[in-house]
């Protein structure tokens, strides 16, 4: 079930990173409350994952997860550029989530 939350909890911080672009520096309402709500709810999730996963793990697959996502976004429909190099970063971001997975999570 940690798995589960961490991983949730890694969507909703690619949720609050592109409110946060959106709240343009928290000058516009909706977007940042958007952040707050996603932001308290990602680091909820991801200290209910830390209960059972071991911090050096938990914490680089959230972020990973977050990353990419908000990238992914950010090219697809934010006009971000898009190039072999950052597509071939974030396969590698992913590569690593997968390998941290299956490294285990015994401490």
């Amino acid at each position: 079930m940690a798995w589960v939350v961490l991983i949730g909890s890694g969507v909703l911080e690619a949720g609050w990173a592109l409110c946060l672009k959106a709240s343009d520096g928290f000058t516009r309402l909706w977007p940042s409350v958007g952040f707050l709500v996603l932001a308290t709810a990602s680091f909820l999730g991801l200290a209910y994952a830390l209960r059972t996963l071991p911090v050096s793990t938990a914490y680089a697959v959230w972020v990973g997860v977050g990353a990419t996502l908000a990238a992914i976004v950010g090219m697809a429909w934010m006009g971000e550029a898009v190039s072999t190099l950052k597509l071939v970063s974030l396969m590698l971001i992913v590569a690593g989530v997968i390998g941290l997975n299956l490294s285990g999570s015994s401490h």
